[in-house]
């Protein structure tokens, strides 16, 4: 609404006009929509004050940081986390992760070795002291492999016959062993059917009348150590070698 005063005969009238609304602003001021549409409408008008939002980046990266702290707390235990030098001043300082797998000593892959021990050829001889198995051959030699065996408190010693042989075998973890690793906080099955995660592996040769097997693992990397419950612990690959050269009735020498 606009108002006049104009002079009339002595006095002064005051007049309203209506305004028109395109007189309002010599210049309208352009609309710019934000690139962010959830901001307040003021805020998209040219000229309004500038507030400083986070980026996507800035809100996200924490939560990153949060998941791939969680996945290095979960190694596998087939790896284990190498240190990284610290970095020089003015360095990127984020620590890495390194994935190393754990491996078995080399000597104790199969090779052929000289061999001057009395026993007749096709037997197998299982030294306990150096954690190898030896199936003894023609001419002064025998094939070598390294194996697990018992752990302080489970070592053993005796002859032997091969009973049965199985592959992929079950398995079913003797009552006492049940008992004694509860104890310890750790349940096993009563009964776990063969596969690439049973403990027995993918060959098992059985050993005389007592509940101790050659056999193999999905722990490849324990080979060469004192770890078993008194049963011999092979690579599945050794093992499957080893189950084929032999045949029921094999002599087995524990020392």
């Amino acid at each position: 609404m606009m108002r006049f005063l104009l002079p009339l005969a002595g006095a002064v009238v005051l007049l309203a006009v209506p305004a028109n609304a395109g007189d309002r602003y010599a210049e309208r001021p352009p609309v710019v929509v934000s690139p962010d549409l959830s901001a307040p409408w003021v805020l998209q008008l040219q000229g309004a004050p500038r507030v400083m939002r986070q980026s996507r980046q800035a809100v996200e990266e924490p939560r990153l940081r949060q998941r791939r702290q969680a996945v290095r707390q979960a190694e596998p235990d087939q790896t284990r986390t190498a240190a990284v030098p610290r970095p020089a001043a003015g360095q990127n300082r984020a620590r890495r992760t390194i994935m190393v797998p754990k491996q078995m000593n080399p000597i104790y892959l199969p090779q052929e070795v000289a061999y001057d021990g009395k026993e007749k050829p096709g037997t197998i001889v299982i030294d306990t002291h150096q954690n190898f198995l030896y199936l003894v051959e023609k001419d002064g030699k025998a094939r070598r492999y390294g194996v697990g065996t018992g752990k302080p408190g489970f070592e053993w010693a005796g002859t032997h016959k091969v009973t049965a042989k199985r592959e992929w075998p079950d398995w079913r973890p003797p009552a006492a062993m049940i008992k004694r690793e509860a104890a310890k906080g750790r349940y096993l099955p009563t009964f776990l059917a063969g596969g690439i995660e049973n403990p027995l592996g993918a060959r098992a040769l059985y050993i005389g009348t007592t509940e101790y097997r050659i056999h193999g693992t999905n722990q490849p990397w324990t080979i060469g150590g004192a770890v078993s419950s008194g049963c011999i612990r092979m690579r599945n690959e050794d093992v499957v070698d080893l189950y084929e050269r032999v045949p029921v009735g094999t002599t087995v020498v524990v020392m």
